[in-house]
């Protein structure tokens, strides 16, 4: 069978080689590739819908590009001129703007600009396969780019021509539309991978713009974190997702992204909040805001009694979902069936806690759980609402196409939250759907039965049951999402003894510091060798209390470091970026964001946290593994035709 198989395979392949040298070209072709210099990865983690942030670090490539423009031009350029260059190729278009607005874009301006532009391209583009530059070169300047790139005569005739092709560019008003292209596959060639460690969605105010930046970038995937399901969830539409999701955007002031960034309609949230909590100030729901915000979008009073409604909706969903699904073993998180609304107190473990806010006219403490006919309206309404949103579910079809619970490439591990552990440093078994797992095993089957909630049937049983590990997925005490015993929201809201608003991480985050659990981890993904690592986020590191984001002596790297605006004070920094070129690995320690977006002087603090013993090639990559995969192939087809098993077909 693996005989005929193999033939096939062959065969197919003959179709695209058809003769001994057409195979033998591609050989040539692939083997010279195995020799260039492997291409530069950048790990982002925990962005929370920190836009401005996130792109600025991506068009500069987190200050690399200014690096570049230091060695090429250190002799020919000004600092003045090289932080201007800089400013033009993080941001082509304020930069213009800026030059228009001070008569400085003439003619010969725009001629220097895009010598140098090009020269920059030349010099960052040198380490990659042509092909891949060509990928990365939009279709309506290729030809013109592939010329100023490539043309080789003799030095009067390139010059001229050269020349000639910037004039006609300048005469037929292009040449800002051909800066801002330069500039765009600058930034593109400078970073060749991107790989977001999770967490895209919630507190920040534009995770949408995110999404739109990575569907346009060629080379990403996306490892997702408890805040990327809870959205994937609700876009597939489970309605406790929904609830969740609508809760957080308000907590954190967030109406634009519901509104405006995916078209969520709130009206039906705002007449219904209003009128049942007409005469409650609702002051436990007033919304955090992280910015210098002089006009709200909604008043906070008003924004106070909708967070209030979705919460207690969402609480009734969460209890209907728990007794449902009783193998989560999470009764405990039943929340409302331990109110005892006679006495207004919250029991736990026996002991009795007062409620800070007491008034709750949709609850009926008979049936705590039972969402009344207008919640049920309601909910309906916002269940049509994110299904229709065709930009939030084209946003979520994109999660789901390159996300993954875990991936593994060029011997990093890279995953959001954690693998569960126990408090003897073991793999810790989860029990779902029946099922006993753990590691390797457990990241497979949730990655398999997330799908399931997207791509299976709606109401079918696959999808249902999908949606709800999602959820478990969100807050669940064993999740490796989640990484912790519980999510103590309503404790947050209702009591103030502050003892039950403490979340325990899981073992976890104390096994994996050390050189051995972090090994056993990496051991468990069949990646052995010495120089292995995890990159992994979802927990802050506080780098002003001491903290590292390098750990297990170099086997585990966290970097979350504070991207999202609600963490800095706690992190010190404003997030970090890993970066694995064909040197070394380094570690960008950013702390002035507003710098990125404002001028081109902008260098993070960047640290080499280990250098490569010799330059890697792309033979070193699992790219090199798939190359060399294609060589084998391709020979096996010289064979073939050399033996009379297959005829050339020409």
């Amino acid at each position: 069978m693996q005989e005929y198989q193999y033939a096939k395979h062959l065969e197919l392949l003959s179709q695209h080689y058809p003769t001994i040298e057409d195979a033998r070209g591609k050989i040539v072709y692939l083997e010279t590739l195995l020799s260039l210099p492997k291409g530069t990865e950048y790990f982002f983690s925990d962005l929370h819908g920190e836009a401005d942030a996130f792109i600025n670090f991506l068009h500069s490539a987190s200050g690399s590009i200014r690096n570049k423009i230091k060695t090429l031009f250190h002799r020919s350029l000004t600092e003045e001129e090289q932080n201007d260059l800089a400013f033009l190729t993080f941001n082509p278009r304020l930069a213009l703007d800026k030059m228009e607005e001070a008569k400085q874009l003439t003619d010969e301006t725009i001629k220097i600009t895009i010598f140098r532009l090009i020269d920059l391209l030349k010099y960052v583009s040198s380490k990659y396969p042509l092909q891949r530059v060509e990928e990365k070169t939009p279709k309506a300047y290729r030809a013109i780019i592939h010329e100023l790139l490539n043309t080789i005569v003799d030095e009067e005739d390139s010059d001229m021509y050269n020349q000639a092709i910037i004039n006609a560019i300048i005469k037929h008003n292009a040449g800002r539309s051909f800066i801002t292209v330069l500039c765009e596959m600058i930034q593109s060639i400078s970073v060749d991978e991107l790989h977001i460690i999770g967490d895209i969605f919630d507190r920040g105010p534009e995770p949408d713009r995110i999404m739109d930046v990575l569907m346009e970038y060629p080379n990403v995937d996306i490892q997702w974190g408890n805040h990327d399901i809870i959205w994937m969830a609700a876009a597939a539409g489970s309605e406790v997702a929904i609830m969740s999701v609508i809760r957080i955007a308000i907590r954190y002031n967030n109406f634009d992204v519901l509104e405006d960034g995916y078209g969520i309609n709130l009206r039906p949230l705002y007449s219904y909040a209003t009128q049942v909590y007409a005469d409650d100030p609702c002051e436990r729901f007033i919304p955090r805001s992280f910015e210098d915000v002089q006009i709200a979008r909604i008043d906070p009073e008003i924004a106070a009694k909708m967070q209030k409604m979705v919460a207690i909706m969402e609480m009734k969903l969460e209890g209907q979902l728990l007794e449902r699904n009783p193998d989560f073993h999470m009764d405990n998180r039943n929340v409302l069936k331990k109110v005892d609304f006679e006495k207004n107190v919250y029991i736990e473990n026996g002991k009795e806690y007062p409620l800070l806010d007491t008034n709750f006219p949709t609850i009926d403490p008979k049936d705590p759980l039972a969402l009344s006919p207008e919640e049920s309206d309601l909910l309906a309404s916002l269940k049509i609402s994110f299904a229709s949103s065709m930009r939030l579910q084209k946003h979520i079809d994109f999660v789901y196409q390159v996300g993954s619970m875990y991936k593994v490439h060029n011997h990093n591990l890279l995953y959001h939250g954690c693998i569960p552990m126990d408090d003897k440093g073991n793999l810790d078994v989860v029990n779902l759907n029946g099922k006993k797992l753990k590691g390797k095993a457990l990241m497979d089957y949730i990655y398999e039965k997330v799908r399931d909630a997207w791509f299976s049937p709606r109401h079918s049983k696959k999808r249902n049951q999908g949606l709800d590990l999602m959820w478990y997925l969100w807050c669940g005490k064993k999740s490796p999402l989640f990484g912790k015993d519980k999510m103590a929201t309503f404790e947050r809201y209702f009591i103030a003894d502050k003892s039950l608003h403490v979340e325990k991480k899981n073992p976890y985050y104390e096994f994996s510091k050390e050189v051995e659990g972090a090994t056993m981890i990496l051991e468990e993904f069949g990646l052995t060798r010495d120089f292995c690592r995890i990159i992994n986020g979802h927990v802050p590191v506080k780098l002003k209390d001491g903290e590292t984001p390098v750990r297990a002596n170099g086997k585990l790297f966290v970097i979350d470091g504070g991207l999202s605006k609600p963490y800095q004070s706690t992190t010190g920094i404003a997030g970090y970026t890993l970066i694995f070129t064909s040197h070394e690995l380094a570690l960008a320690e950013h702390h002035q964001i507003e710098g990125v977006y404002e001028s081109g002087s902008y260098i993070p603090e960047i640290h080499v946290v280990r250098e490569m013993p010799y330059r890697l090639r792309i033979v070193d990559t699992d790219e090199g593994a798939e190359i060399k995969a294609q060589i084998k192939d391709l020979e096996g087809l010289i064979e073939a035709y050399s033996t009379g098993k297959l005829r050339t077909k020409r």
